[in-house]
Formats: C-alpha cells, sequence, structure tokens
C-alpha cells in the first residue's frame, strides 16, 4: 500500500492543557482507516489540526508526496482534505445541488450568471458515482438526516477529495441508511479515496475498518489491522483497564405497577399504544427509526399533545398538557439530543443541574447561591461527574459527563418515572458502562425508568421487559425471560410480515 498521509510527533497544547502529546498516525492511499478512543483522548484535535482548524506546536504532516503546510481549512480542502461533521452543515432552504457546489457554480458565458443546466449535471454525476438516488432540484429541508449525511459527502467528493474525515457518521442513522453510507464508503474506496471513521460503535468499525488507531489521553496507544484485534482487546487499549459493564438485569426486582398507557393515539405517529411500567422497572423500547419511540416519550411528557388515550398513575387518571404538569406529576425526561434539548452549554455546569429546581435554593424569594452550589455538588458527587467545579461550562465536558448533567438535572426534581431516549448516543466506551450502571442503581432505588435506545445490547442488558414498536404500534411485548436480539428481531420481522 502506498502511503497518503503521515503524520508524526504531532504535538498541540492549549494553555497548560496537552491536548496531544508526539502523536504519529498515518493513511494508506483507498483504506479505510478506524480510529477509536474516548472522550477526550484527543480525535477531534487531531482532526481539527488535519484539516487546517487548528495549527500543531509541533511535529510533521506529509500529505500525498509533500509536506501539508497549511493554514486554514480553505487550504487543506484545496489540497484534498475533506470532513464530514456529525451534525449536518447544509443549507436547507437550498436544493441538493447548490449544496453540493456551493460558492463554486459554473458561470455562462454572460459573467456573473450561473449555469444552472451545468451544475445539475455536475450534481448528478457526483451522486450516481456514490450511488445516491437523489433529484438534485430536492431541496435538502425535505430530506432525512440520513440523505442529507449523504449530501455532505457528495460535496467533499466534489471538491475532489483524496481524504475523507467521517465523524460519527452513523450516530443518528437506521440499519437500512447505516448499510447505504457504508456502501458509499466501499464506492469511495474502490476509487483510491482514503476514510477516516470515527465512531464510538465498536461493531461498525470492525465491520468497515481496513485498519484501527487507538488513542488516549492525548497519545497514539496504537496502531493494527482489524482482522488482528477483537472488541475486548481495543476496549482495554482505549480505557487502559477491563471495563466493569453493568450486569444483567436479575429477575423479581420490582414492584406494582405505578403508570399505566392505554390506547395512545396521535396523528399517524401513535396508533393506540397500550404498556405498563412497575415501580424500579426498567422498561426498554426498541423499535426501527420512524416505530413511534419518541413520539411516545414526547406524548407522555406533555410536550406533543394526544389525540386520545389515557393515562393512569398510581392508579387514578391524569392529563398531562405540558411538561410542567408532568414534573408536577413525578416524570423526568432526558431527550435524545442533549446539545440542542438537554443543556445550555455556556451555562456551569452546576446551574445546568439545578435549572428546574432553583425555587427549592431561595431564602425570602432571593436565590441562595450557596444552596444552588451545595445542591449542584451533591448530585456531582452523587453521579460522579468529572468537572473542575460547578461553575465550568458543560460544553467543555465529555459527551458522557454532558450527559451525567442532564440526568442529575431531571433527578433534582425527584421523578418517580424518568425516560431516557438513547441514553449513551455519541459517548465512549468507558462513560456508557459508567451510564449503564447508574441506570440499573437508580433502578434498585425505586425510579421506574423507560428507557428508549436503537442499541439491541444495551436493551437486551438492561432491561426488565422490553416495549417493541413499529410504526406507531405495539409490535410485542417481550419479558425478561424471553428477552434477546434474536426475539427482538423476530418481534419487529414478524410484526412486519403481519402488516
Amino acid at each position: 500500500m502506498t502511503t497518503l498521509l503521515k503524520a508524526t510527533g504531532i504535538t498541540k497544547r492549549f494553555g497548560g492543557i496537552q491536548a496531544l502529546n508526539r502523536v504519529d498516525f498515518e493513511v494508506d492511499k483507498g483504506e479505510v482507516h478506524g480510529l477509536v478512543g474516548e472522550n477526550g483522548a484527543g480525535k477531534s484535535t487531531l482532526m481539527k489540526i488535519l484539516t487546517g482548524v487548528y495549527q500543531k506546536d509541533d511535529g510533521q504532516i506529509w500529505f500525498d508526496g509533500s509536506e501539508l503546510l497549511t493554514k486554514n481549512p480553505m487550504q487543506c480542502r484545496q489540497k484534498g482534505i475533506g470532513i464530514v461533521f456529525q451534525e449536518p452543515t447544509l443549507i436547507r432552504s437550498l436544493d441538493v445541488k447548490t449544496n453540493i457546489f456551493l460558492g463554486r457554480y459554473p458561470i455562462r458565458k454572460v459573467p456573473g450568471l450561473v449555469d444552472w443546466k451545468r451544475l445539475r449535471r455536475d450534481a448528478l454525476v457526483v451522486l450516481e458515482e456514490l450511488g445516491i438516488s437523489i433529484d438534485p432540484d430536492t431541496p435538502v429541508g425535505n430530506l432525512a438526516f440520513g440523505k442529507r449525511q449523504m449530501i455532505e459527502i457528495a460535496k467533499v467528493v466534489a471538491h475532489n477529495a483524496k481524504l475523507i474525515i467521517l465523524d460519527e457518521p452513523t450516530s443518528a442513522l437506521s440499519d437500512l441508511e447505516k448499510d447505504s453510507l457504508f456502501s458509499t464508503i466501499a464506492r469511495l474506496k474502490q476509487k483510491g479515496v482514503s476514510v477516516i471513521f470515527i465512531s464510538h460503535r465498536l461493531p461498525e468499525i470492525f465491520e468497515i475498518a481496513d485498519r484501527i488507531t487507538v488513542m488516549r489521553d492525548g497519545r497514539h496507544i496504537g496502531t493494527d489491522y482489524a482482522a488482528d484485534l477483537t472488541t475486548d482487546s481495543l476496549i482495554r487499549m482505549m480505557v487502559g483497564r477491563t471495563l466493569e459493564t453493568a450486569p444483567y438485569r436479575e429477575p423479581d426486582t420490582v414492584g406494582e405497577d405505578i403508570l399505566r398507557v392505554e390506547g395512545l393515539n396521535r396523528g399517524p405517529v401513535l396508533k393506540d399504544v397500550s404498556f405498563s411500567l412497575r415501580k424500579g422497572e426498567i422498561l426498554g423500547v426498541f423499535g426501527l427509526v420512524g416505530s413511534g419511540r419518541t413520539e411516545m416519550a414526547r406524548a407522555l411528557f406533555g410536550i406533543d399533545r394526544i389525540d386520545s388515550g389515557e393515562i393512569w398513575l398510581n392508579g387514578q387518571k391524569v392529563v398531562i398538557r405540558s411538561p410542567v404538569e408532568a414534573v408536577k406529576h413525578g416524570l423526568g425526561f432526558v431527550p435524545e439530543s442533549r446539545k440542542e434539548h438537554g443543556i445550555i452549554p455556556l451555562m456551569g455546569s452546576g446551574l445546568n443541574i439545578t435549572l428546574s429546581v432553583l425555587n427549592r435554593c431561595t431564602t425570602a424569594s432571593v436565590i441562595s447561591w450557596g444552596k444552588q452550589e451545595a445542591m449542584a455538588k451533591s448530585f456531582i458527587n452523587k453521579l460522579g461527574i468529572k468537572v473542575s467545579g460547578p461553575k465550568q461550562a458543560v460544553l467543555n465536558l465529555s459527551g458522557g459527563n454532558q450527559q451525567k448533567v442532564v440526568v442529575a438535572k431531571w433527578l433534582a426534581t425527584n421523578p418517580r418515572i424518568l425516560i431516557l431516549d438513547e441514553p449513551t448516543r455519541g459517548i465512549d466506551v468507558g462513560a456508557k458502562a459508567e451510564i449503564h450502571n447508574l441506570i440499573i442503581q437508580l433502578s434498585k432505588e425505586g425510579l421506574s425508568v423507560i428507557m428508549i435506545s436503537s442499541e439491541m445490547e444495551e436493551v437486551t442488558r438492561l432491561s426488565d421487559r422490553v416495549l417493541v414498536l413499529y410504526e406507531g404500534r405495539v409490535a410485542g411485548i417481550l419479558n425478561r425471560e424471553d428477552l434477546s436480539e434474536e426475539n427482538l428481531l423476530r418481534s419487529i420481522h414478524g410484526h412486519l410480515q403481519a402488516v
């Protein structure tokens, strides 16, 4: 194999913090190179240096046979290095073709006039090369998340990229969308394009990567062929220890019904959904993308109004018309996107935790900041949130610690029922194990948990029962003794065949 990228001794400091310490990293031409490590390992810093966002303090980078001396992202794109971020950066109001060639439109003979026919043809060529079946005239805002991510890749390819960096590309994709993405990566590989694939989902890394590099604490720990590694050996390299994974749930640890939902309906997204939740139970919710999992959670928490149906709490019928009413009834909700709906990034972790219960920190209607800080510190200690202090901005915490802050915020309201929507999405394996153990501990303390997850292993490991949804309907409810990944798939596909 011919080396495309070779970085040696890359060092980067931010004030007194050593973000990268003499990191070596290389990628071959036409290779899919997996990059893994816990949050804070230095992956993002290294990628930002490779793409010109940051400038290295020391070391050398060679790309395609010459030293890379670029000073900004534009120069890196011109050299052939592109990146697709976890969250799409497209302009939703523009169509596909204008997003792909944004700022580089073909001009007609009359100066200043765009050659729209050629722009459409050029976009079609790029899309067809990647096997993407999307009309170039389609507004990006009309596309599903997975399709928008494909357009991001097409945009990078249209810049004649030789190296494409994919940062957590599957975090919000369905299995079908993931398969489509992997097919696109295979096409890029056949064309000789190299791909750096960053993900916390280790099975996907093994599926797509030729080689895997592990980083930890700003250092290069090792690089090896995927075929020569195992999941356990990779995790040990990532965390520097053997993880204490959450045990499978023990039977007979739950009490009487605390919640009963009967015939919940909301437009086309929820159709006659009925289930129960017991005290101290972890009820998993599983289904394909579009099955109504998040819509059910939003309806229960009063974010979205229901058309019909009944909700019973402790044997009494209740009506929940808003999140405020949900909290009064003892519900908490950790949303799927913590960055958009769970935290205020620039605010301190302590204030994020206590924001919804500041009324408990008042004296004569004036906030007692001493009480507020004491409450925040108690939850920081209880959940083991790694933070320099309550005033450290949540933006500067790792994904796992941000998630703990969101959980702490709702625990501060003393809920009886906690709804968790994708509680471990986008966090590393170490933080994931901590979140799993926290969920089990909370349930043992009597908290009832509704846990929505698209990961079958997570659902089968933690749940007492699993509610399976398909197209807004209940496809089945699996008890602990029947719970396995195979039965989850059978439940979904059995329902598919019956439709």
